[in-house]
């Protein structure tokens, strides 16, 4: 007899036995109501009289599916987010919210498309950190009665129509050649001060202009393929003509 009723002592022992893993909490319930917590290790859950759920404490991820909203300038985008979350609190966890999985994704969707048509396109394509952390910070807050704590939010993609990316392609492509064309004038007027003060130099200066100019002709003839015509002054030839009646008299 005192046999049997060891044996089946430790059967109902064996049974009771619930094991809680390093990277979970264990929740027990004593007649449907919560009682205590059980920490990793083995735990005793009595049969009939008491039940257990383990809950994963670990950082999620969670993927927040395209939402299709329009921004306050109204043009129509395609946002999709990463949401990184963990239970703090695993008794809120279970009693207070039904499934918090789906809750917070739920959650998190909705607060995006709000912030999302808060904000103009540029702002949410310059400011995609700052939106993500408005995001995170909305979120964390609801969802703290939940039990759980909001990492991090990032906004993995901005989809644009077709039409507004030719468009914002097009703003960018005439930005660039505005700003090549400053460039540009901007050395032509730099190029012409410089030659302006090497023409005051020159003139400054008796006899430079003609040194000036007869070494870039020298640098013109040092190339054969070049043809070069020389403008004589008219009183040069007239000189010329003049000295040679002299020299036939």
């Amino acid at each position: 007899m005192l046999i049997t009723i060891l044996i089946i002592a430790a059967f109902l022992i064996l049974i009771s036995i619930r094991q809680v893993n390093q990277y979970e909490k264990g929740l027990k319930f004593t007649f449907g109501k919560f009682t205590s917590i059980m920490e990793p290790g083995w735990n005793l859950v009595f049969p009939i009289v008491q039940s257990s759920i383990k809950v994963d404490i670990r950082v999620k991820a969670v993927d927040v599916p395209d939402q299709n909203t329009i921004t306050r300038d109204n043009v129509s985008v395609k946002v999709n987010a990463v949401i990184y979350y963990k239970v703090a609190d695993a008794p809120k966890a279970i009693i207070e919210v039904e499934d918090f999985r789906y809750a917070i994704s739920q959650y998190a969707q909705t607060t995006m498309r709000n912030i999302v048509g808060e904000v103009t396109l540029d702002e949410l394509l310059s400011s995609r950190d700052k939106i993500a952390d408005r995001i995170k910070q909305i979120v964390d807050k609801e969802t703290d009665a939940w039990g759980l704590k909001v990492n991090n939010v990032e906004l993995k993609d901005v989809s644009l129509p077709a039409e507004m990316e030719r468009t914002i392609g097009k703003q960018a492509e005439a930005e660039r050649e505005k700003r090549a064309v400053i460039i540009n004038s901007e050395g032509e007027l730099a190029a012409s001060e410089n030659i302006s003060k090497a023409a005051k130099s020159l003139s400054a200066i008796p006899g430079a202009l003609h040194l000036r100019t007869l070494q870039s002709i020298n640098d013109m003839s040092s190339d054969q393929s070049n043809t070069v015509v020389y403008m004589v002054p008219i009183e040069l030839l007239k000189a010329l003509e003049g000295f040679g009646k002299l020299a036939k008299k």
